[in-house]
């Protein structure tokens, strides 16, 4: 579905990203973990067709990406932003039918199919109650729902998260990491997600990959890369990594610098 090969990429004069080879098969939930500034959100850029590598080509699904137009790259990827701001006064239904712009002919409005799309994806997200408020006046759990709506409806292959959960509570971080893992197994949808969090990470992706400086630092699963050991070297972090007492999944516990008794 994606295949990376020596990618790499610069802001200006500043690598962030360093010959990525990469491969993930369709159907795969792949979690990007690793410190601020190791590139994660990069290469969230890169697999949409935002930015363009310095060298090195992607292809989806076989095509390289560089010789896809937008339209058709988002036809098969869609993105959910860590933010996503909406200058004007859109209704939640409004904002998800923007998920069918890529299939409109220029002028054109939305058709029979279009709608149906959306309201289907509006279900799915079970944000049926929202659909005629106002997007801006939304919490961020819910706006943050409408936007995987959104994206649903643009019916994509591939879906790219960059830090879903962030600035939500405990509560919608399960619920959007609970639709998202839904929509992979019950439609096949393809999900690389950039993550902060890494028991959530665990309980929810089935790879893992590890950046560090701009490069793959490990490939695998939660039980084979969240170790303390491996979590030290990346993170310079002190952690103890337990089982999860209801999924058995690897699960980390921080170890203060200093004692909080101290």
């Amino acid at each position: 579905m994606i295949n990376l090969k020596q990618v790499s990429f610069s802001y200006g004069d500043t690598p962030v990203l360093h010959h990525i080879d990469l491969l993930v098969q369709e159907g795969e939930m792949v979690a990007l973990l690793g410190p601020n500034g190791s590139g994660k959100t990069t290469l969230i850029k890169l697999l949409s067709g935002v930015l363009r590598p310095i060298s090195g080509d992607i292809y989806l699904d076989g095509s390289k990406l560089s010789r896809m137009k937008r339209r058709q790259v988002a036809q098969h990827v869609a993105v959910v932003p860590q933010q996503f701001s909406m200058p004007f006064a859109f209704t939640v239904r409004e904002v998800v039918l923007l998920g069918r712009t890529p299939f409109l002919s220029v002028f054109s409005d939305e058709g029979e199919q279009d709608h149906r799309v959306v309201q289907q994806a509006i279900e799915r997200i079970g944000i049926a109650p929202l659909k005629e408020r106002f997007f801006n006046e939304l919490s961020g759990g819910e706006r943050q729902k409408a936007i995987l709506a959104m994206a649903l409806a643009q019916e994509p292959k591939i879906l790219l998260l960059d830090e879903p959960t962030a600035h939500l509570d405990i509560n919608h971080q399960v619920e959007i990491l609970d639709l998202v893992k839904r929509l992979n197994r019950e439609q096949g949808v393809t999900v690389i997600g950039a993550m902060h969090d890494l028991n959530l990470a665990s309980l929810y992706f089935d790879r893992l990959l590890l950046l560090k400086e701009g490069r793959i630092f490990a490939d695998g699963t939660p039980e084979k890369l969240l170790t303390a050991e491996t979590i030290e070297e990346v993170f310079a972090a002190s952690v103890q990594v337990t089982q999860h007492p209801l999924t058995k999944s690897p699960h980390i516990v921080v170890v203060p610098r200093q004692s909080p008794l101290e």
